[in-house]
């Protein structure tokens, strides 16, 4: 699917057919290749120049999936289409490009049929699982944006052979490669227009916008599409998250080719795989802010339980000084990408603010694990870092304290000496 060809529920023509032969690639063994092993991986999808299901099937191939097992996958569909793989260069960076002839194809295809053509084939469960959860989003967004049932969406491009190859060529590759969880960085999504079926459309095309709603996304590079709704509708279905590259042991990465060779930047997408150093916590944050001198100090504390209730990571209340000598208090709340706009309106509805201060940071933290430990009052919980710091657990300290009557700080230290005794 060529970048700048326009949206892949909408284009004319979003793959031009090859106007020279190429030499078929020589795939290498699997033996030699790399083995799928039984550690899960998690792998990062950095979007930097967009998404294609071309270009990821591509990564993912450059990255270690089997060529001949995605191959034997799409022959299985019985639609029609061949694969081939192709090494090539975008500004200077090797890259693999994944290739689907498909010929003379039906036009429209109902989500029903697709489905039928995905079952029947010779796929794990998983990848099944996947390609029909994908084209469900992607007829879900159609659906949205023509306005008609799902049941009644025509699939144009969208249900030509070739783009099938490109989702369950996905789906297979991340089964092969024993991926366990997605996240995909920021998406570039292009700017310019496209021109489509229904005529010239803004970029990014109306289901490309609807199928990333709620994700970060941004345009640098040349006016073009960079981001199509296959691209958009795998990332939107499959990733976990959208953000930063998450805490892994890096294994090893590839590059999945777009059809347009960039000067200005390399026109691939980037996959990372790694094992996952299990660190739960969000990475990357919003940080939303209000200078406040006109409430009291009760209502203040009620918006910080609110805050907290509602999926906020922190909330502080720092006292300044403001215009005219006046007393107030910076209200500060670290809160998920994609709970932002929630704990914002919170802030509206439960303060006396007119305006907010956001903006976004980058958190680092530290692997943690929890023990319990035996006290003389009772059971603690003791929180324990990577580095082997440690804590007693605030709450359990407390409602210690409170049933046997004793001060809050003794119920500490002896949690502390109980947590010592048991790590020697």
């Amino acid at each position: 699917m060529e970048h700048g060809l326009g949206s892949f529920l909408y284009s004319r023509d979003f793959r031009p057919h090859p106007t020279a032969a190429r030499e078929p690639v020589k795939v290498e063994p699997p033996a030699t290749r790399y083995n799928r092993g039984t550690v899960p991986l998690t792998c990062y999808l950095d979007a930097f120049s967009g998404i294609s299901g071309d270009m990821l099937v591509g990564a993912l191939a450059d990255a270690g999936a089997d060529q001949n097992t995605i191959a034997g996958a799409i022959a299985s569909l019985e639609i029609g289409a061949t694969v081939s793989f192709e090494k090539v260069k975008r500004c200077g960076i090797a890259a693999t490009k994944y290739h689907v002839e498909a010929g003379d194809q039906q036009s429209h295809r109902h989500l029903s049929h697709i489905v039928k053509l995905i079952e029947k084939a010779n796929l794990s469960e998983r990848a099944k699982h996947d390609a029909v959860a994908v084209f469900q989003r992607l007829g879900e967004a159609e659906a949205t944006v023509h306005q008609v049932p799902i049941e009644k969406v025509h699939f144009h491009e969208v249900g030509a052979a070739d783009s099938i190859a490109d989702i369950v060529g996905a789906c297979v590759a991340f089964d092969q490669l024993a991926v366990s969880t997605i996240v995909c960085s920021p998406v570039n999504v292009g700017s310019g227009t496209v021109d489509t079926e229904h005529g010239v459309l803004p970029v990014p095309a109306p289901a490309t916008a609807l199928l990333l709603a709620n994700a970060p996304v941004y345009s640098r590079g040349p006016a073009v599409e960079l981001t199509t709704p296959t691209g958009a509708a795998v990332a939107s279905r499959l990733a976990k998250s959208f953000g930063v590259l998450p805490p892994m042991k890096l294994s090893r990465t590839g590059y999945g080719a777009g059809g347009h060779d960039f000067p200005e930047h390399a026109n691939v997408l980037r996959v990372i795989l790694g094992e996952s150093t299990e660190i739960e916590e969000a990475l990357n944050v919003a940080i939303i802010e209000a200078n406040i001198d006109d409430l009291n100090p009760q209502v203040l504390g009620y918006a910080t339980e609110r805050l907290l209730a509602n999926g906020a990571l922190d909330v502080t209340l720092q006292p300044l000084l403001m215009k005219k000598d006046r007393p107030a208090n910076l209200l500060r709340v670290i809160a998920r990408p994609e709970h932002r706009e929630k704990l914002a309106q919170v802030v509206f509805d439960e303060t006396s603010t007119l305006g907010l201060r956001i903006y976004s940071a980058e958190r680092r933290v530290q692997s943690r694990t929890w023990t319990e430990v035996d006290t003389p009052y009772g059971k603690v919980r003791v929180k324990v870092s990577g580095e082997g710091n440690y804590a007693p657990e605030y709450e359990d300290c407390r409602r210690l304290a409170l049933e046997s009557g004793v001060a809050l700080k003794h119920i500490i230290a002896e949690a502390n000496y109980a947590y010592l005794n048991k790590s020697r």
